[in-house]
């Protein structure tokens, strides 16, 4: 598919005046999307803390002291009752989170065996355990893997200062092979990390140059986490998160734009606007150890779709 998105007119649609980039983000999601329906994914910590990567905003890294509490994998039965829990809470997909570099081999079957007890739940399955070679990747794609998740973070320029222990080509790379296993990816960045505008308009047009577009793009917002180079990093202005949220949309019309990581810091109207910009995912429910930092509680949540009028979408297992 032609890429018809370069920095010129990607930057025309980010400086549109707000009103009118809500409105244009808006018809672009009702072209592919019911406006008043959410997916709901909940996300749990399969495995926590000491990881090798440096990615200067992450509890989970073991180059900085946080209060993260570091775990083994945690077992089998465990883990599929958090999923069941999940799913009895409204969830339609179960993700699981590994701090790893990449899945040691002994371990990867039991991830593997998880992924297929969590599919016959009647939930949509995706993990995110760090970066891929072609075997592991058939491997879970032979588990029935729906979703990989595997951000880009950020732009290539600014990537550099917030992560050494990786390249922004490692990340690229096992995205295109999840892709050419027949994976869904799921791909996003994080705002609020001090760069730039051209910084964010940069991550989108990676997003762009991917094999293929992300089926699912969660933004999230920056919560700084104390222990970490970021810890003490200023807030983003929340009319930020809205206008990325809405130039996704328009980039990305028939992704599933997620509101993630610090959305516990929006304000339900603030949620709202990035509902109405094109936002059509989050992840719910109790405080998830993948990012350190608290979500709505999924009653909260269910509260929120109630007074906007909104309805759960459907799982959709093959």
């Amino acid at each position: 598919m032609e890429n018809l998105w370069n920095k010129e007119n990607v930057e025309q649609r980010y400086d549109l005046p707000f009103m009118d980039l809500l409105f244009q983000a808006q018809g672009v999601h009702r072209e592919h999307f019911d406006p008043n329906q959410m997916q709901l994914s909940s996300l749990f910590s399969i495995k926590t803390g000491a990881c090798p990567e440096d990615c200067k905003y992450c509890a989970q890294s073991g180059h900085f002291k946080t209060k993260l509490k570091k775990e083994k994998l945690l077992p089998f039965d465990f883990v599929l009752a958090q999923a069941k829990a999940a799913k009895a809470a409204g969830a339609t997909r179960f993700c699981m989170g590994a701090a790893w570099r990449s899945p040691p081999k002994k371990d990867l079957p039991k991830v593997c065996e998880m992924i297929g007890a969590v599919k016959d739940l009647g939930l949509e399955t995706c993990v995110t355990l760090g970066m891929l070679d072609v075997e592991a990747t058939q491997a879970l794609k032979d588990a029935g893997l729906d979703y990989y998740n595997h951000n880009l973070d950020t732009s290539p320029e600014y990537y550099k200062k917030i992560i050494s222990t990786r390249t922004y080509q490692d990340r690229i790379d096992t995205l295109n092979r999840v892709h050419q296993a027949g994976i869904k990816t799921c791909c996003g960045g994080i705002v609020g990390m001090g760069e730039s505008k051209d910084d964010r308009i940069n991550f989108l047009l990676e997003l762009s140059k991917l094999d293929t577009p992300p089926a699912s793009i969660p933004i999230n917002k920056l919560a700084p986490i104390e222990g970490t180079p970021l810890g003490e990093t200023p807030p983003i202005d929340d009319f930020e998160i809205v206008r990325i949220i809405a130039v996704t949309r328009i980039m990305f019309p028939k992704s599933h734009v997620r509101l993630t990581a610090g959305r516990d810091t929006l304000s339900e109207a603030v949620q709202t606007l990035c509902f109405f910009a094109g936002a059509n995912s989050i992840f719910f429910g109790e405080e998830g150890k993948l990012f350190a930092s608290s979500n709505p509680e999924s009653d909260q949540d269910h509260i929120l779709f109630d007074k906007l009028g909104m309805t759960v979408e459907a799982v959709d297992v093959a």
